[in-house]
C-alpha cells in the first residue's frame, strides 16, 4: 500500500487518479481549492484544501498528509489549466496567472516534498505535462505550453538531483482526453480575425469537436498508477494515440535535423574545421 498526494483532484485526471489509486489499494491525500468536492471518496482519502500557487498552503497540505498517513509515496502534480488568446493581443496578467499554476505550482509542491521523500528513503513524483510540452506549436495556448516545457526541464534536473535519495520522476504527456480541460476550465479571450486560421481553428477543434476527445481519463489513471508502481518507471509517458505518434514523429524530425546540421554545429569549436558546408536550404 502506498500513499498518494494528488493536486487538482476535484475533476478530470485528478479525480480519475484518486479512484484508480483507491482501486489499487492505496491511500490518497486529495487536494483541491474546495475540499468538499473530494469529500465523497471514503476513509482512505484525506481531503485537503490547496491552492498550489501558495507555498505556505503547499507545505501545510503535505504536512497534513504525513500526519494522517505517516508518509507520502507518490506525489502527483496534476493541477493546471489553459486559456486561449494570441501572444500579440492576450492579457499579460492572464499569461502570468496561468504560469503561476502550471509551472510555479509544480515547483512549490516538488520542492516542498523533497525533505519528506529524502527522510523516508524515496518516492515517486509524477508531473503532468502534455504532448504539447514536448512538441509545442499549438496556437493560442502559449502560456500553457511554455509552462509545460518549463515543467519538463525542471523535472529533468529534479530527477538527477534526487535520484541518490531514491526519488523517481515521471513526466506524463497526454494528448486529448475527455476531461474539462477544454470546457469550463478554459477561458477563450478575443481572437482577432487575423488569427482565425490558427487560433480560431485551434478553438474550434478543442471546443466544437462533436466526436469529443479520444482519450479515456480513467484508463490513463490506471496506466499511471501501474507505471508509478514499477521499480523503473518511464521518465516520460505519452498517453493517447496522438501523443505516442506525435512524440515519435517529433523525435525523428529532431534526429534528422541534428544529423543534417552536425558538421556546422561542430565547426563552432576551436579544434574543428571551419567553415563547414551547410545542408541544402530546404524546409525540414
Amino acid at each position: 500500500m502506498s500513499v498518494w498526494f494528488i493536486t487538482g483532484s476535484s475533476r478530470g485526471f485528478g479525480r480519475s487518479l484518486v479512484r484508480a489509486a483507491l482501486n489499487a489499494g492505496h491511500q490518497v491525500v486529495a487536494t483541491a481549492r474546495n475540499p468538499e468536492t473530494v469529500s465523497d471518496f471514503g476513509p482512505d482519502v484525506l481531503p485537503v484544501a490547496l491552492d498550489v500557487t501558495d507555498p505556505a498552503a503547499v507545505r501545510a497540505a503535505l504536512a497534513a498528509g504525513v500526519e494522517r498517513f505517516g508518509r507520502l509515496d507518490v506525489i502527483v502534480n496534476n493541477a493546471g489549466y489553459a486559456n486561449i488568446a494570441p501572444i500579440e493581443t492576450g492579457d499579460e496578467a492572464d499569461f502570468r496567472t496561468q504560469f503561476e499554476t502550471n509551472f510555479w505550482g509544480v515547483y512549490h509542491v516538488s520542492r516542498a516534498v523533497i525533505p519528506q521523500l529524502r527522510a523516508q528513503g524515496g518516492g515517486t513524483i509524477v508531473q503532468f505535462s502534455s504532448i504539447g510540452g514536448r512538441v509545442g506549436g499549438s496556437p493560442g495556448i502559449a502560456s500553457y505550453q511554455a509552462a509545460k516545457f518549463a515543467v519538463d526541464g525542471f523535472s529533468r534536473v529534479l530527477a538527477v538531483e534526487t535520484a541518490p535519495f531514491g526519488v523517481r520522476v515521471m513526466v506524463v504527456e497526454p494528448s486529448g482526453f475527455a476531461t474539462d480541460w477544454a470546457g469550463s476550465s478554459m477561458t477563450i479571450h478575443d481572437v482577432p480575425a487575423e488569427y482565425d486560421a490558427t487560433i480560431g481553428e485551434m478553438q474550434r477543434r478543442v471546443r466544437a469537436n462533436d466526436a469529443g476527445a479520444a482519450g479515456d481519463p480513467d484508463r490513463a489513471a490506471e496506466i499511471i498508477v501501474s507505471a508509478a508502481a514499477r521499480e523503473h518507471p518511464p521518465t516520460h509517458l505519452p498517453l493517447g494515440v496522438n501523443a505516442v505518434d506525435m512524440a515519435r514523429a517529433y523525435s525523428e524530425r529532431q534526429l534528422d535535423e541534428a544529423a543534417k546540421w552536425a558538421a556546422v554545429g561542430r565547426s563552432a569549436d576551436f579544434a574543428e574545421t571551419y567553415p563547414a558546408e551547410p545542408p541544402a536550404d530546404q524546409n525540414l
